[in-house]
């Protein structure tokens, strides 16, 4: 089975554009994302714009602010200092990478925490780890969704993720063992990878190199979700971590590059502003 991201999305995005349909008449305006791209990756480029594309489909006010990549660390915080305090904006997201003389981790940290629609501020990494509510990172949320979509039964399975990034690995690994899993979690330094994956009746994958994962590291009937996106070194094509031709034929459920772990990703984003939006305007009314 092929987990379509794409429909997944589809239909989700649907039924969020019917609730935010219904918000200017209940709160006299739509939830408003603010995306700001630093410098002009190809690679965030694109991923900017299927941003607006979403937030266009679900009714979301989308404001892209475009920054030239010499833009100093001072001047990047000081417009996410402005977007914090406008009443107005209730997402606010930051395209990474960033310039190398720019801060990551101070520029996370700089976004207020009750309009990180990203899931990456350090308070709510804390309140992930500590089971307490928090704004979801969307890969890994979007990850349990697709699970959950093609009835996966994930309590008491053996996952393995290969990855520790704290955008994809860390959290992805954290919300299986919340559904239940036995968690390991692999990396360049694990010994005998190919023996670690292959007791794996769940397989997430996320370390950015084009068909790293090949057959024989994967158990039969295994869930092997691909989170990577890699141009294929020969082909040119976008192509997966994992070798999908080789392992569909053995997997029970996979996902594809591109049209898989993407579109929900962009659409548990699209999920986040709206969340966001929602306990602001709650914590108003109270």
């Amino acid at each position: 089975m092929i987990i379509s991201g794409k429909e997944l999305a589809l239909s989700l995005k649907r039924r969020l554009a019917e609730e935010v349909g219904t918000f200017e008449e209940r709160y006299g305006r739509v939830p408003h994302l603010a995306v700001i791209l630093v410098g002009d990756d190809a690679g965030s480029v694109s991923y900017v714009t299927g941003k607006a594309k979403a937030s266009a489909e679900v009714g979301i006010r989308n404001t892209t602010l475009r920054r030239p990549a010499t833009i100093s660390e001072e001047e990047l915080l000081a417009l996410i200092a402005e977007l914090n305090a406008d009443d107005e904006v209730d997402g606010i997201l930051v395209q990474l990478p960033l310039p190398k003389h720019i801060d990551t981790d101070k520029v996370i940290a700089a976004v207020d925490v009750s309009k990180d629609v990203d899931g990456f501020h350090p308070l709510n990494v804390a309140a992930l780890w500590q089971k307490q509510p928090c704004t979801l990172p969307c890969t890994p949320k979007g990850i349990i969704k697709m699970l959950k979509a093609a009835g996966v039964e994930i309590a008491g399975k053996r996952a393995v993720v290969i990855g520790r990034s704290n955008i994809v690995g860390l959290p992805v690994a954290k919300l299986l063992l919340d559904e239940n899993a036995t968690v390991t979690v692999a990396h360049s330094r694990t010994r005998n990878l190919a023996e670690v994956t292959s007791q794996a009746e769940i397989l997430v994958v996320a370390i950015g190199r084009p068909r790293f994962v090949t057959a024989d590291m994967v158990a039969e009937g295994a869930v092997v979700i691909d989170v990577g996106v890699n141009r294929d070194p020969e082909s040119g094509k976008l192509c997966g971590d994992v070798d999908f031709a080789a392992i569909e034929p053995k997997a029970s459920v996979i996902t594809p590059v591109p049209g898989g772990v993407g579109p929900m990703t962009i659409c548990c984003l699209m999920e986040n502003t709206v969340e966001c939006f929602l306990r602001r305007m709650h914590g108003r009314e109270r």
